[in-house]
């Protein structure tokens, strides 16, 4: 894969932009991306000896040894990027922004949740033009996508593989106390178009002229 500094560049600023933003969902408390909710929600037995984003590394750290043994050539630069960054980013956004907004109202929160949206598609749409690699967590889905598993005869793909895994994240966060909520299910089902929206409108013309992209 061609390297480059706008690519580097994307990839620092969309990891970091995309675990601010989830700051921002905890905040308004109206749930999170499903990896958040079941992340979140396996940490709280922790909660007392491990702060979150040392958490976070170390079960991103067990899902790279399983991706390793899936397909190990979505694992790149942004995978240990995500790795130790966004478990930090997520503490401190959520923690600087609760001496922010003290008070929020229902209507405050509503927009506070939109914004939210609108940010972690835009790092999103960021994270993914800089095509330095994938989250540990993204690996798993993509990687057995690529195997072309069947059920019944047909070969399930990428979005069914993908929805399975979220539900399955989301359940075993709600089973250790992590509330989903209208938040969880955008993420889950309307985060596409707004990134597609950015990648076409935004990034594309950002690095039409860098020759290392679409390499």
């Amino acid at each position: 894969m061609s390297f480059s500094l706008k690519r580097l560049f994307l990839t620092i600023a969309g990891v970091m932009i995309c675990s601010f933003s989830v700051g921002i969902f905890q905040i308004v408390e109206f749930g999170v991306d499903p990896f958040q909710c079941f992340a979140m929600g396996t940490h709280n037995p922790f909660a007392s000896v491990l702060s979150y984003g040392t958490y976070y590394s170390l079960i991103s750290f067990i899902f790279l040894a399983i991706d390793f043994f899936l397909d190990r050539h979505y694992i790149g630069l942004a995978t240990f990027i995500n790795i130790f960054l966004t478990g930090y980013i997520v503490d401190f956004s959520y923690k600087w922004l609760l001496t922010i907004f003290v008070d929020l109202n229902m209507v405050s929160r509503v927009v506070l949740l939109l914004v939210a949206i609108v940010v972690m598609c835009f790092g999103s749409s960021m994270y993914y033009t800089g095509d330095l690699g994938v989250s540990v967590y993204d690996t798993i889905s993509l990687a057995l996508a690529d195997r072309k598993p069947k059920v019944f005869g047909k070969v399930v793909p990428f979005k069914y593989i993908r929805v399975f895994f979220d539900l399955l994240c989301v359940i075993i966060g709600f089973s250790f106390g992590k509330i989903p909520g209208i938040g969880t299910v955008i993420t889950a089902f309307f985060m596409g178009p707004l990134i597609d929206f950015f990648n076409v409108h935004v990034m594309q013309p950002f690095v039409k002229d860098d020759k290392t992209f679409g390499k």
